[in-house]
């Protein structure tokens, strides 16, 4: 196996849930291969880099593994290096870690309606999350 389509590479590693996501992913031009802009059938090979925006989070790997199959998450680790700098991986720390209290509702008051879960969902929305 010299080499692997770069969507079901990403989905293999777990980088994307889903091969369709990845693959939607790379249609809005979000990964790119070695500097490059890329298809969802192009093929990675060992040593290639990638960038991938992901959820508002720029990332940087190094292949260093091609797969086929989907592999466990101790797996999946082994076959790429990430190079993604710090000041990238403190992104989310900076936004969230301490923001917030844990979630409290008063004695008595029951578990919200359908329409107050909703309320709640879309106050607690990620803000860098993208929105399809």
């Amino acid at each position: 196996m010299d080499k692997v389509r770069i969507d079901k590479w990403l989905w293999a590693v777990r980088i994307f849930k889903s091969r369709t996501l990845a693959s939607d992913i790379i249609k809005k031009g979000r990964v790119r291969l070695n500097d490059e802009p890329v298809k969802p059938s192009s093929n990675v090979v060992v040593g290639d880099r990638l960038q991938v925006q992901k959820q508002g989070f720029n990332l940087e790997i190094e292949v260093l593994k091609l797969l086929n199959k989907r592999v466990g998450a101790p797996v999946a680790v082994t076959c790429y290096v990430d190079h993604t700098p710090e000041d990238e991986m403190n992104k989310y720390k900076d936004w969230f870690v301490g923001k917030s209290k844990g979630e409290f509702r008063e004695k008595g008051a029951g578990r919200p309606t359908k329409r107050e879960r909703r309320e709640i969902e879309s106050f607690k929305e990620d803000p860098l999350r993208e929105e399809d």
